[in-house]
């Protein structure tokens, strides 16, 4: 059997509604590596998220933070921050608007605001986090900087045209996120340092997130609670996540067994 390079996302792909990872899934997972697959996760999730739920399971390969950071054999190989002077100028600007605003500076839950107005203003991550308050926190002396979150309310995004500098996403109506989202751009990355043929690629996912990594060049799988966008992409389209979508699929295509 040929060997192929399967990419999985985690929220709505691998997980449940509870974000626990399916049996069936799990249990694929495990049967796709003794039969000498390579399994890694494609996700926007930070490495210090990633980790702990891949280890569970048995997956030692990640492509994590929205493509910026790689793993491999559990070992980080690159991580890379975003663009600092976007950052700073984005950051300058909302300091000049009175937005609240928080960073990531580090693989951890840390959070550091400069005052209370995120909080106050666009309320609290949807994740658990560490908030650290640093009083006089001078935005225009951080480097490294993972994710920047503004308290821009959604229906006031119009009124900021220089948020547009940076990719951003939003989890909550009181706050957008600029991250990674370069997904199919961490999948070639990791491919090439695996001196590994594209055309042997496998993608799952369900998001609008992840439609940057189904590209035509290789096998594209939407999973059947997908969104209509992705599943219209997709070169095949299983079954929900809850409905043994992954196993279903590596059935179909011979990659496992029963």
């Amino acid at each position: 059997m040929r060997k192929k390079y399967f990419f999985f996302d985690i929220d709505g792909t691998l997980t449940d509604r509870s974000r626990n990872i399916t049996p069936s899934a799990k249990d694929t997972v495990l049967k796709l590596q003794q039969n000498g697959h390579f399994v890694a996760v494609a996700t926007g999730r930070a490495h210090y998220r990633t980790v702990d739920l891949t280890a569970g399971v048995g997956i030692r390969n990640m492509v994590c933070n929205g493509g910026a950071c790689i793993a491999i054999d559990d070992e980080i190989v690159l991580n890379t921050p975003l663009d600092r002077d976007r950052c700073i100028d984005i950051i300058a600007h909302a300091e000049a608007e009175g937005i609240g605003w928080l960073v990531t500076l580090d693989d951890t839950d840390s959070c550091y605001l400069p005052d209370y107005r995120f909080l106050e203003q666009g309320g609290r991550r949807n994740e658990a986090t560490t908030y650290k308050i640093v009083p006089g926190l001078d935005y225009r002396n951080l480097t490294d900087i993972g994710k920047v979150y503004l308290a821009v309310h959604a229906d006031q995004e119009h009124l900021y045209p220089w948020i547009n500098q940076l990719p951003y996403l939003r989890f909550n109506p009181r706050h957008i996120v600029f991250e990674q989202d370069q997904k199919k751009d961490g999948i070639l990355h990791m491919m090439n340092l695996l001196n590994a043929p594209i055309e042997d690629i496998v993608v799952f996912g369900d998001g609008k997130n992840d439609v940057t990594m189904f590209d035509d060049r290789w096998m594209t799988i939407a999973m059947g609670n997908g969104s209509e966008e992705l599943k219209a992409k997709a070169k095949y389209v299983t079954t929900a996540n809850t409905d043994d979508g992954i196993r279903n699929a590596c059935l179909h295509f011979g990659w496992i067994t029963e």
